[in-house]
């Protein structure tokens, strides 16, 4: 009899076809507030479903993006990038955002942490890191709210008070608390 890999067989469960279609709650964005300016034009950059801008549009930010928009071919004018990027994709993503230049925030896999290219990319610029006490709960196209992995968010230059914080993740109307 085959071992089985109990994470690869749930992952294949119907609800799990396409793991790049893992769309942000809300209070995903809460650990991020504090530390952006107001007047910031954030650039969603992976758009998807428009969810993750319209968690910002209600906080008071102005956001750019579309669906139209391809963020590895493209620049657009903006103060900071924030995104739940396709994870099949995250390396080009993140190498990306570091050419650019500007600040960002990406929420993907703790994972991301292994892996030589992104060893090396996170040694020559640097990684700040948001680790949520919880799993956030993605929605996904069947309407089912699970996640069967712990995701943090992946920062750049956003002027965190320390490169490693855990943080208490509320998940119901309200900013998350400060370390």
């Amino acid at each position: 009899m085959a071992i089985q890999n109990p994470k690869t067989e749930y992952s294949k469960r119907e609800k799990f076809v396409n793991p790049d279609e893992c769309y942000t709650p809300e209070y995903a964005i809460f650990p991020l507030l504090p530390y952006l300016k107001k007047d910031w034009k954030i650039w969603d950059c992976a758009f998807g479903s428009g969810r993750l801008a319209e968690h910002f549009e209600k906080q008071g930010f102005k956001v750019v993006g579309d669906d139209s928009l391809n963020f590895l071919d493209e620049d657009l004018d903006c103060d900071f990038i924030c995104t739940n990027p396709p994870y099949s994709k995250k390396d080009y993503f993140l190498d990306r955002a570091f050419k650019l230049g500007k600040p960002f925030a990406f929420l993907l896999p703790l994972t991301t942490l292994e892996g030589i290219k992104r060893g090396k990319m996170f040694r020559d610029n640097g990684i700040q890191i948001i680790i949520p006490n919880r799993r956030i709960n993605f929605e996904i196209p069947s309407g089912k709210k699970s996640s069967w992995f712990a995701t943090a968010w992946f920062c750049w230059k956003l002027n965190l008070p320390k490169d490693l914080m855990f943080i208490e993740l509320k998940t119901g109307g309200g900013n998350s608390s400060q370390p």
